[in-house]
Order: structure tokens, then C-alpha cells, then sequence
């Protein structure tokens, strides 16, 4: 099994246990970085080694938050060694600011300088070494071998996951021809079928079927993907298969039937209880820890544009229920950036945007004000990116299910801003809508607080931002 699922989202195992075994050489890094440090004073280790148990636990916990947070378990991730130098270094340096804010709250899991020092030290070269092994190994570990049942259009779409990273979870044994179908895949990746479909797949260790038959009505072999189903091979339909691997969900292949039937969509009761909890929390720590930032902007905004220049801008943007409301942001163009009353994306390199806009919007500090948005309950913390009113009403009428991202409220960071770079055009709505509905379909508090970890690798490498 390459995934399984936590709260409704899809985790895959490969990087999961990534996670524990490199949980496990942090957490051991302690123990030896404490007996190198001090071998020769025995009373440190009164009544044993087993008194570092807890911090070592900390340490180790907290710097995979670290890694969590820049990416290092994403399969989207296509770094190369240098890459993953990168990461892992400020995965460690985000770890110990984390740890600092811990050690100042409970100083009794403090560590000193030299056991941390030693033990960052030991396990960053172990688990670089490690991770190189990951990369040989992960193309083959773990990954389900996968027969697609059938060979027409539909399945043709699987052909659009072509890269390694698209590939992390599964592997494509081949495409079963269905009687009475056009061949639209490539020759060479096409099966006919000269036994039953279950010896098939027991024969050649197949691990799950997709369905992926352009029109069920004519020759499904329901008894025999029964048979399979009842032997222990898993079966799954094509957008359920592109929801698990891409973490989103093709508008072209759903049916509201889909959406009505499949599992998910639980926004409201406790779930919206606990949500409103978790966006009060979170808005008021990062107020605290953001001010000095916020007003360094406003002084900056002043001196760039005069002491009579506006700070913030309002903006109606849609919000839960089709609503509108007025956003907050810091202003980052020019004050006539849309004097002609219409409204624009923005593009790259705009040359509405002014000196001080360019660094918060890379930085996205300019999205910091929206925290008051959030206070007030017009928004959550995370949640599909606020559009504006002329641009909901000219997708709705283009896009299909776009009015579903409208369910909960706004954020000011979301599943398809991590996912997916900055968007200006219908094309790009396209794409960031199916990782919105995957959102609304798949919320819970821990993949809210997952895309909160990832989204500090978004800003420290400026993804998406214009």
C-alpha cells in the first residue's frame, strides 16, 4: 500500500516512514552528541541516559516539523542534491527557532549549545547520506503496480502523468483493451487479455485496477472486477485515482453524481467549531510574531509614496456562501493601479506594483492585514484563495463546479496557493479550482495545519508570488 488516508487526505507511506526513520536519527543524534560531549562526567548521566528521553523526543519532533515545513516529504518535490542541501538547511534553522520558543516556554526541555550543535551536526550528514539512498530506492519502494482497464480517452488522461513526481506512488503495469473500444494510448502500453481478468493480476502481481472505460454501458465486465474486488485487488475509478496521486480533482472527469456519492465534504458541526479555534489561535500568534514586520511595511509604504499616502487598501472580494466582504491587505501598487475602473490580474513584473509592494508581495507580507479578516470570522486562515466579484461571476459562467469553492470561507493561504503558482488566466482557474474542491472535499485540522508548515516553504522560496 503506497497511501493511506488521515482524515481524508492521502498519505503516502514512502514518505512517512522517510519521516520516522529520520525522526529516529535525530532523536538518536542526542544520546551520542551527549555522550561525546561529556564521556568523561559520569554524574550527567545520572540515572542513566534515560534522562535525555524527553529532550531528545523535542529535538527530534521539532526539526521534522522543521523538514515538514520546507517541503522535505512533499512527492511534489523535484529538487536535485542541492536542492535538498537547501531545504534541509533551513528545515534545521526554522527547527531551531521553534526549539528556542520551546526551551523559552518549558526550560526544563532545554538543551545546551554543545549537545545541540553536535547532534544537528551528526544528523544532518546522516540524513543527507540517507536521502540519497531515498532517491535510488522510492522509484520502486512502496508503489502500487497499477493496471488501467481500458484503453480509450479517458484512459489516455493517465498519459499526463509522465514525470518521476507524478509517478512517486504508483507503477503503470500497462492498459487492459476493453472489446468494442478505440485504442487512443500507445500501442506498446496496451494489454489483451487471454485469461480471466483476476488470474491476470494475481499472475503478474497487480496491486489495484483503474477504471478508465469511456462509456460504461457497453461491455463493463462487472463480474469479473467483482471477482477481483473479493480476491483482495483493489479497484478504483479514474477520478479517484487522479484525487489520490495529484491532490486534486479533474473537473473532466467527474459527474455531480461523483461529488454526491464520494466520501468527504464535512465543513459544518464540530468540524466548523474546531476550525474557528484553530484560525483564532493561529491569526493571534502570527499577529504577535508578525508586527515588527507589519510595521516596518507601513513605515516603508510612507517614506516610498509621502506621508499622505494610503496604507492599506479594501477590496471586495466573495467570500462562504457566495458573500461579499472587504479584504485588507498592505497597499503594493500604485494608488491609480486600476484608474480605470476595470479589473485586471496581476501579471509578472507589473509595473503597477511599486518598490515596497515588489518585496512584500515576494514575501508576502502585503497578506499579513488579512489576519483582522480572519479575527472578525470573513475568513479562515486557510481556506480557497478571496476572488474578486467580476471574476467569480466571469468563471462561474466558464467553469464548471467553480460556485463549490464558495462552501467555507476564504484563507489567506489554501491547498491550491502551496500547489500551485500565481494564476492569471482562465486556464490557471481551471487548475487552482480542482485543488480547491480537493480542499473542500478533504478538510480537517491536520491537513490545515500541513499546508500551514508548507506554506513557510512558499514564502522563504517565493513560489507563486507576483
Amino acid at each position: 500500500m503506497s497511501t493511506f488516508r488521515i482524515f481524508n487526505h492521502y498519505i503516502r507511506v514512502p514518505f512517512l516512514i522517510l519521516g520516522l526513520i529520520e525522526g529516529g536519527i535525530l532523536y538518536a543524534s542526542v544520546f551520542i552528541s551527549a555522550y561525546l560531549r561529556f564521556a568523561e562526567e559520569i554524574k550527567y548521566f545520572e540515572p542513566g541516559l534515560g534522562r535525555l528521553e524527553g529532550h531528545a523526543l523535542v529535538f527530534a519532533f521539532v526539526m521534522v516539523i522543521g523538514f515538514l515545513a520546507m517541503g522535505l516529504y512533499q512527492a511534489r518535490m523535484r529538487d536535485g542534491l542541492r536542492g535538498i542541501l537547501l531545504r534541509l538547511g533551513f528545515g534545521y534553522f526554522f527547527g531551531m527557532m521553534m526549539l528556542a520558543m520551546t526551551f523559552y516556554v518549558l526550560p526544563q526541555l532545554y538543551l545546551g549549545r554543545g549537545i545541540i550543535l553536535i547532534a544537528i551536526t551528526i544528523s544532518f550528514i546522516t540524513i543527507f547520506f540517507q536521502r540519497l539512498l531515498f532517491i535510488k530506492l522510492k522509484n520502486d519502494a512502496f508503489k502500487r503496480k497499477v493496471l488501467v482497464l481500458g484503453t480509450g480517452e479517458k484512459a489516455q488522461t493517465i498519459s499526463q502523468l509522465r514525470r518521476k513526481s507524478d509517478r512517486v506512488g504508483f507503477n503503470l503495469f500497462g492498459y487492459a483493451h476493453i472489446r468494442g473500444t478505440a485504442d487512443k494510448v500507445e500501442q506498446e502500453n496496451i494489454i489483451s487479455l487471454n485469461m480471466p481478468l483476476k488470474e491476470f493480476c494475481i499472475k503478474n502481481e497487480v496491486d489495484e485496477i483503474v477504471l478508465a472505460i469511456d462509456d460504461r454501458r457497453k461491455n463493463f465486465p462487472i463480474q469479473e472486477l467483482l471477482d477481483c474486488k473479493m480476491s483482495g485487488i483493489d479497484v478504483i475509478d479514474l477520478a479517484s485515482f487522479f484525487e489520490r496521486e495529484t491532490g486534486k480533482i479533474k473537473l473532466d472527469l467527474i459527474q455531480p453524481s461523483w461529488l454526491i456519492f464520494s466520501t468527504g465534504f464535512h465543513n459544518k458541526g464540530f468540524h466548523h467549531v474546531f476550525k474557528r479555534m484553530f484560525d483564532i489561535i493561529v491569526s493571534l500568534g502570527l499577529l504577535f510574531l508578525a508586527w515588527p514586520f507589519m510595521l516596518l511595511t507601513i513605515i516603508g509604504i510612507k517614506i516610498e509614496d509621502g506621508l499622505n499616502a494610503p496604507v492599506f487598501y479594501k477590496q471586495i472580494r466573495i467570500g462562504e456562501d457566495g458573500k461579499p466582504y472587504y479584504v485588507l491587505k498592505f497597499r503594493s501598487m500604485s494608488v491609480d493601479a486600476e484608474k480605470d475602473g476595470k479589473a485586471k490580474w496581476a501579471e509578472k513584473h507589473d509595473s503597477r506594483v511599486t518598490k515596497i509592494g515588489a518585496i512584500i508581495r515576494k514575501t508576502r507580507i502585503d497578506e499579513l492585514p488579512q489576519i483582522f479578516n480572519v479575527i472578525k470570522g470573513e475568513m479562515s486562515f486557510v481556506g480557497p484563495r478571496p476572488e474578486r466579484p467580476e471574476f467569480v461571476v466571469k468563471l462561474s459562467e466558464k467553469i464548471p463546479y467553480y460556485s463549490e469553492r464558495h462552501r467555507i470561507k476564504p484563507g489567506i493561504t489554501g491547498w491550491a496557493q502551496i500547489s500551485y503558482p500565481y494564476g492569471s488566466s482562465d486556464r490557471d482557474a481551471i487548475e487552482k479550482l480542482q485543488y480547491d474542491l480537493y480542499y473542500v472535499k478533504n478538510y480537517s485540522l491536520f491537513l490545515d495545519f500541513s499546508i500551514l508548515l508548507q506554506t513557510a516553504e512558499v514564502v522563504l522560496f517565493g513560489k507563486g508570488a507576483r
